[in-house]
């Protein structure tokens, strides 16, 4: 059975792997200095050890960890959760969804766990795990950095989007995902469910209202200059291929932690954890131990 919170369409799910993790997904109530409403917040808690926490990037749902988490599970206790304004956790009218209330948001979810943690970041994922090891050192023990946004893929036009453009540029985003799923009626049951998973949050209460309050805050922009004030050793893993954020951010990731190895994943894209799940948690485990 599936979540009663989830939309309707993850009926629609026909990979093994997606329906067992949409299923697991439970929902905490979770009191932040953010509202006075409890949040019900998204997660996955799997495996016994050595506790990690899995982080998302823009616009997805921990059901991008499908494949990496239950491998994980296999050696330590792993957590996967919603960041505030995305995925299936709750979005709250009256908050402003930026960096620093995902922050804030974060920390409270992590007062369920109360130990230091390796947090793994993909994508905008990496930047919320960055943000966090600066604030909360306490919380984190080591980072791993999976194609991370950091030193580019921010949104500083969108503080500049005003109506009705703001609204244009976020329904733009949406169309391209969901058109994706018509494109081609020769595409792979994979590839079908790999997009539906992709997908799926955005019929979501208040998806547009977050969205577009996350985008107008400018992301992580401002996280570039203090990067090098990482102190947590961090491991950097990078697909070869990726053509969504340039290999030249890998070594200045590398250049600024000073506990940091990089390692660069031969034929692999801009989502590892798909891609190639198992060499991920191989490297992963090694960094652990």
């Amino acid at each position: 059975m599936f979540p009663t919170f989830l939309p309707s369409q993850v009926q629609l799910l026909k990979e093994n792997r997606a329906i067992t993790l949409a299923q697991s997904i439970q929902r905490e109530l979770v009191l932040t200095s953010l509202s006075k409403q409890a949040i019900a917040t998204a997660y996955v808690h799997q495996g016994k050890g050595k506790p990690i926490l899995l982080l998302h990037g823009f616009d997805s749902s921990l059901l991008e960890f499908r494949y990496l988490l239950p491998l994980l599970a296999r050696y330590n206790e792993t957590w996967a959760v919603d960041l505030l304004g995305f995925g299936f956790t709750e979005r709250i009218t009256g908050i402003d969804y930026n960096p620093e209330s995902i922050r804030t948001h974060l920390y409270s979810f992590w007062q369920l766990i109360k130990q230091p943690l390796i947090v793994v970041g993909a994508s905008m994922g990496g930047a919320t795990a960055i943000d966090f090891a600066l604030n909360y050192p306490q919380a984190v023990e080591k980072l791993v950095l999976i194609n991370s946004v950091g030193f580019s893929g921010d949104f500083p036009i969108g503080k500049f989007l005003f109506p009705p453009f703001d609204y244009l540029a976020v329904e733009y985003w949406r169309q391209r995902k969901l058109q994706a799923l018509y494109w081609d009626f020769n595409q792979s049951s994979k590839l079908i469910d790999a997009i539906r998973c992709a997908s799926l949050h955005l019929d979501m209460p208040n998806w547009y209202e977050a969205m577009l309050s996350f985008m107008k805050s400018g992301g992580y922009g401002d996280l570039a200059d203090k990067i090098h004030k990482i102190n947590q050793p961090t491991l950097i893993l990078w697909g070869d291929r990726d053509d969504t954020l340039s290999s030249n951010d890998a070594t200045k990731f590398q250049q600024a932690i000073a506990q940091s190895q990089l390692i660069f994943l031969k034929d692999c894209g801009h989502v590892p954890q798909i891609e190639q799940p198992e060499i991920l948690v191989s490297h992963i485990q090694a960094f652990s131990n």
